[in-house]
């Protein structure tokens, strides 16, 4: 069992607290400790003050009290601890998955432009660290004109069929269970084929979608056979779309409680993280949260 807390941070700003909100219910459907975090910005020094003693105690932040008083009047958890840290938080916010269930944050801070839809933040985050990362978005970001609520919806996982990560299939499942609703398991297809011929070739046989489609289908099915005997309480099915996987994800989101992607697997020499187009595009463009996975370390 997976005793680490979930962590949620937070800044003070309406996205933050929306993450501790749902990181409040992560806590309590998984049975494990919320931690409640504040990077504090280092501010700028002129020179070294021997009485400068850091951050101030948890107790006397205002961004904690403020999360507390939220806390408090959710309730419903066991075990809440309160942190608070100074530092650049696009580089100790990663580091926090090193010992983290979970990390939640909201798509934006306090800083940055009105009509950015993602904080550096959450990226570096979602980018960077060692446990799953899940990003909160801000209601109506799509541009729709009602908040539709997420929490009954089913889990929606994005799944390659040639080349499945592990650790993304898990956790959507392991979701899935601990949240009691159904798993989507969403796979895409190349359509329309694109052929380059070199003069003189002859062109191939017509390809048939619809036997694509089911060859698809059938092979991301197969991939599901151990984590359905692991959780035979989930009702998993496979949805086979054409063309664009970050389209087809962001439009499940819409009545998704969560969308899970993996993060991207490193390349031989691209020895950083990356994120790949597919999930930095779900991040930017859900409506429901995202949970971005890192890959299983003998994958990475």
């Amino acid at each position: 069992m997976n005793n680490q807390p979930v962590v949620a941070a937070v800044d003070g700003s309406p996205d933050g607290l929306r993450a501790l909100e749902w990181a409040l219910d992560a806590a309590r459907r998984h049975g494990t400790t919320l931690r409640v975090l504040h990077v504090r910005t280092a501010p700028p020094r002129v020179r070294q003050d021997v009485r400068d003693t850091g951050p101030p105690a948890a107790d006397d932040d205002p961004v904690l009290i403020q999360a507390r008083a939220r806390v408090d009047a959710l309730g419903g958890i066991p075990s809440v601890e309160y942190v608070v840290t100074e530092g650049a938080p696009g580089a100790l916010l990663p580091e926090t998955g090193a010992e983290a269930r979970l990390l939640v944050l909201g798509s934006r801070g306090r800083g940055g432009f009105a009509s950015l839809l993602l904080g550096s933040n959450s990226l570096a985050a979602a980018r960077d660290a060692g446990c799953p990362v899940v990003v909160v978005p801000r209601p109506g970001r799509g541009g729709e004109e009602e908040t539709r609520e997420h929490g009954d919806g089913p889990v929606v996982v994005g799944v390659s069929a040639e080349g499945p990560d592990t650790a993304t299939l898990g956790f959507a499942f392991a979701e899935a269970a601990a949240r009691g609703t159904a798993l989507r398991v969403v796979t895409a297809y190349p359509w329309p084929l694109q052929t380059v011929l070199l003069p003189g070739e002859v062109p191939p046989a017509q390809a048939d979608q619809e036997a694509l489609e089911h060859d698809t289908r059938v092979l991301a099915d197969g991939l599901l056979a151990p984590y359905r005997e692991r959780h035979p309480e989930v009702a998993a099915e496979v949805v086979a779309l054409p063309g664009d996987a970050a389209g087809h994800l962001v439009g499940a989101s819409w009545d998704a409680s969560l969308v899970v992607v993996g993060r991207h697997r490193r390349r031989l020499f691209a020895p950083a993280r990356m994120m790949g187009s597919v999930t930095q595009a779900v991040l930017l463009h859900a409506h429901s949260p995202v949970a971005v996975v890192p890959p299983a370390p003998a994958e990475e």
